[in-house]
């Protein structure tokens, strides 16, 4: 009677509590009972028990079936524990259960979810037999880590061997289209989901807001959201967050009021969006308001990322001391977002002894985060502190510090094509460099005088001029000129904050050249049109 008692509390999501009083009542459980204690802890709140009871069952010498390690798997997942996974993998292989395709599956999602995307493809690699979840799993792995590029070569090989996505597939393509800033192929995918009906899909429709909201596309994520039948929090928030970004924080505030009027309870990750919206269009007053609200009507406690956004919005807005005093006062202890948010306020507003004083935090907490070197070294360059930048640099050069290299994307028939400082590794580097010449005439004759001070070294005016000419998202601008047809617009990701000297430049490129230019950079979105931009020169 309690085995059945067990698998009735645990497949109606019983509480796990009586289900393991009454599972340490039965003497001698079977296979099927350890499965489904191991398989109900696995899907509860907390899933660390059915490791637990994993070691409990070795310890009895129960032997694990073909069902036992799917459902760990599941378990070490949720957790992050790849290094549990490891060992259960390990014991799989020792046991002969490590062929079987739903072992392998769960494998695959394993490494995937645990960060591990390489391993994950190596068990990819070596599977005879491949199913949907296999594809899925893998897919999602790359586009969830940081490596969309393989995402996209995996989903065309999906293809070609025949196999057909579905709605998690659909997501996981959007993910990876959004990172790379890909549209043309995310409006493809887009096409393909409403052919196969799987844009009913509630999640795929959030994925959509999100592609093109990060594709610089604030419209069309506009209209899928207004086309979805089934809205969730997630897809209001998707929205909020995607106006926020790309610069329209007035038409997010309005999106957050409908949200409310609806009856809807935002979440605390709507009101991250809300405040990103505040801090990015200098709205300090309703950014406090709506700090305010969030505890005091919501109850939603404030984490870190909200703490973080309000020093941001201080910052932007030249309030640095505030922003200090702000952080003082927090009552959760400030980690090394916070402080690096206030060190980039200073750098921007130039409060020198404001910016040590985050730095030295820093130092304590993230000593060799290589953007906080650069962040001190621009505050010293901008205070002509030549000895102190370049003591900056011999540190970073005996702590074996590197800088992030900045690069940029632009996606082009079906490819992304991506771009370094001073670039001449692309086939067409001739082309591209000949269309930089131009365009820089073009701007001196337009009064362009280049805006040196984010050349951080003491060397000759005209060797600083020459460094800005080469900077990736000029490269990558010079390349889409060339290779797409007039009035077409041009869409650049960055993955570092766009400098003030490209600004200014790519605002009179927009005009010289009739385009809107749309850049990601590294926090925001900027729309270049006619000469002018839609952050109106604050960012």
């Amino acid at each position: 009677m309690g085995k059945h008692l067990i698998f009735a509390l645990v497949s109606l999501s019983g509480p796990m509590s009586y289900a393991h009083h009454i599972f340490s009542q039965i003497q001698d459980p079977n296979i099927f009972t350890w499965n489904t204690m191991i398989r109900g802890y696995a899907e509860s709140e907390n899933p660390r028990p059915a490791i637990q009871i994993y070691h409990q069952m070795h310890i009895s010498s129960i032997e694990p079936d073909t069902h036992t390690y799917p459902f760990l798997l599941k378990a070490c997942a949720r957790l992050m524990a790849v290094r549990e996974g490891e060992k259960i993998h390990s014991i799989a292989i020792r046991n002969g259960l490590e062929s079987l395709v739903f072992v392998q599956n769960t494998l695959v999602h394993m490494y995937a979810a645990c960060g591990h995307a390489e391993s994950a493809h190596k068990v990819f690699e070596l599977m005879p037999e491949r199913n949907l979840v296999t594809w899925n799993s893998v897919i999602n792995g790359f586009a969830l880590n940081g490596r969309p590029n393989e995402a996209l070569i995996l989903f065309r090989e999906m293809g070609l061997e025949g196999v057909e996505p579905d709605g998690f597939t659909m997501v996981s393509l959007l993910c990876a289209c959004a990172e790379l800033g890909a549209l043309a192929l995310g409006r493809r995918a887009h096409v393909y989901m409403l052919k196969a009906g799987l844009n009913k899909n509630v999640h795929a429709g959030n994925a959509l807001i999100d592609l093109y909201a990060k594709c610089g596309s604030i419209r069309e994520a506009h209209r899928v959201f207004d086309e979805m039948g089934l809205k969730s929090v997630v897809s209001w928030t998707s929205l909020i967050v995607g106006l926020a970004v790309n610069g329209f924080g007035k038409e997010a505030l309005e999106l957050f009021e409908e949200l409310e009027k609806e009856g809807l309870v935002p979440s605390e990750i709507t009101f991250v969006g809300v405040l990103y919206a505040c801090s990015h269009c200098g709205m300090v007053d309703e950014g406090f308001g709506y700090f305010k609200r969030m505890r005091e009507e919501y109850g939603i406690v404030p984490k870190i990322e909200h703490y973080g956004c309000m020093v941001d919005l201080l910052g932007r807005a030249g309030l640095v001391r505030e922003a200090h005093e702000f952080i003082q006062n927090m009552p959760l202890e400030p980690n090394a977002v916070v402080w690096r948010t206030l060190l980039g306020a200073c750098t921007i507003h130039g409060h020198l002894a404001l910016g040590e004083a985050a730095r030295a935090r820093l130092l304590r907490l993230e000593p060799k985060h290589c953007g906080d070197y650069v962040l001190l070294s621009n505050l010293y360059a901008s205070e002509k502190r030549w000895s102190e930048v370049q003591k900056v640099r011999r540190t970073m050069l005996k702590e074996g510090v590197r800088k992030t290299p900045g690069h940029s994307l632009v996606e082009l028939g079906n490819c992304v094509h991506e771009f370094v400082m001073g670039d001449r590794s692309h086939s067409e580097s001739k082309e591209i460099y000949e269309k930089l010449e131009e365009i820089t005439k073009l701007l001196r004759l337009e009064g362009y005088v280049p805006c040196t001070s984010n050349v951080l070294a003491d060397i000759e005016e005209e060797e600083k001029e020459n460094a800005l000419c080469y900077h990736s998202e000029k490269i990558a601008i010079a390349f889409a000129l060339i290779n797409t047809a007039p009035r077409t617009p041009i869409r650049v990701v960055k993955n570092l904050r766009v400098c003030a000297d490209c600004h200014l430049a790519i605002k009179l490129i927009s005009k010289l050249f009739d385009r809107e230019i749309v850049v990601r950079d590294r926090s925001r979105f900027h729309h270049f049109k006619n000469g002018s931009c839609s952050c109106r020169d604050y960012w």
